[in-house]
């Protein structure tokens, strides 16, 4: 049946030997998913979920019981005071616009502390110059790059030190740079010296596609907010749309206040009968993770064996679950790209091909045959055209699916 998929005899091979090597390390990421999926199930069981929390409402949905019981579920199960979690948020880049526009005021200052946030922030900042962005408002916007894969903590110290800072920003998934992801350990270690400088200055996680991969969330480290899609990890691949903003109650309160109305916050906003696909989403998020993280391990072992410069490699720690692949060569990148369209269950007839995409300076190709448009839970690849031709792959719903979405794009290489 592999061959009869367009699977080459030597990939076969290959994949055998590569998966028999790699079971250690499957195992502690199987243990990871059995602690968050304990997690999760004692979430729902302390707020006694129940079929009623999967009725949905409409118009200015008052009352909404089941949207919030999962926004007590989200903040437990991040350790947070409260939580936000909508459908009417349309990804996680118009979730962290939210917060930011929520929370910053004309003349405040936010600094990114991991060097320049993801393509899609550009204009939200004003990097790229946009009549509504966050700079045109009057506020202002710094950065302090990474150093070696690490936060810059004395140029950090010396900064706060230097006047007053509202929000600190922390993209830990590495976007389309090339660094590494952050893992918890130096979140925890950049937060405790932000808030011995300044104790007031308000810490931001971009934790988009980082949530399950390991044993804890960026809250549980003192973060103040933490944003993220439900078209990533959380949501299972089941949750259809929205994301999710969690941390301290009054900041909350502004992002819910921006995304409805001030006065109506938290209080309005029908869930359209989508409760339930969130809430399932969630219930499946562990082992979805788990799946995905053990594809990226899957890709990154066998195009090392094949030739290719990866990040992480197989046995590096993993804080995220993107893998990516530098190909070194335009065609190349297309081609594994093509090879991910045709391994999916939708649309695997279409050739995807670079195009310009709204929100992204450079053409981009993106294989995504997935049951929820620009869903990165379930296997896709994507990359910026433009030298060293890296691709981005992520997802994987099991991680049987994604072995075999490998399996082809390397056998068309």
């Amino acid at each position: 049946m592999y061959k009869e998929f367009g699977i080459k005899e030597e990939i076969i091979k290959l994949s055998k030997e590569i998966e028999n090597d790699l079971k250690p390390i499957f195992h502690k990421i199987e243990k990871i998913a059995e602690l968050n999926s304990l997690k999760v199930l004692m979430s729902f069981q302390k707020y006694n979920l129940s079929e009623m929390h999967f009725n949905g409402t409409t118009g200015y949905g008052y009352g909404d019981i089941g949207r919030d019981t999962i926004e007590k579920i989200f903040a437990d199960i991040f350790k947070a005071e409260d939580s936000l979690v909508r459908t009417q948020f349309i990804s996680g880049t118009h979730a962290i616009s939210t917060a930011l526009f929520g929370i910053l005021r004309p003349g405040d200052t936010l600094i990114s502390i991991s060097g320049k946030p993801y393509d899609t922030l550009d204009e939200v900042i004003g990097i790229e110059e946009n009549n509504s962005s966050l700079i045109s408002y009057g506020i202002n916007y710094e950065q302090i790059d990474l150093v070696d894969n690490d936060f810059d903590y004395k140029a950090i110290e010396e900064r706060l030190k230097k006047s007053n800072v509202k929000l600190v920003e922390i993209q830990r998934s590495r976007g389309y740079s090339l660094r590494k992801t952050i893992d918890l350990e130096k979140v925890d270690k950049v937060i405790k010296l932000i808030k011995k400088i300044s104790k007031d200055t308000i810490v931001m996680i971009d934790n988009c596609y980082c949530e399950f991969v390991g044993k804890k969330e960026p809250t549980e480290v003192g973060a103040d907010i933490v944003v993220g899609s439900l078209i990533k990890n959380l949501g299972g691949g089941i949750a259809p749309n929205g994301a999710y903003i969690v941390g301290k109650k009054d900041l909350i309160e502004l992002a819910s206040e921006r995304l409805t109305a001030p006065g109506l916050g938290k209080e309005v906003g029908p869930s359209l009968g989508i409760n339930k696909q969130i809430l399932q989403g969630l219930f499946f998020a562990p082992q979805v993770v788990a799946s995905s993280v053990k594809t990226a391990i899957f890709a990154s072992k066998i195009l090392e064996e094949l030739g290719y410069s990866v990040e992480p490699r197989y046995n590096d720690k993993r804080s995220d679950i993107v893998q990516t692949i530098e190909f070194g060569d335009k065609e190349k990148l297309i081609k594994f790209c093509q090879g991910i369209q045709a391994a999916s269950p939708i649309d695997s007839s279409s050739v995807p091909e670079p195009w310009d995409m709204p929100g992204y300076t450079d053409q981009v190709i993106m294989a995504a045959g997935a049951f929820t448009q620009g869903s990165s839970i379930e296997l896709s690849c994507d990359a910026p055209i433009r030298k060293p031709y890296i691709a981005f792959m992520q997802g994987g719903l099991t991680y049987e699916y994604g072995k075999i979405g490998v399996m082809k794009a390397v056998s068309m290489l």
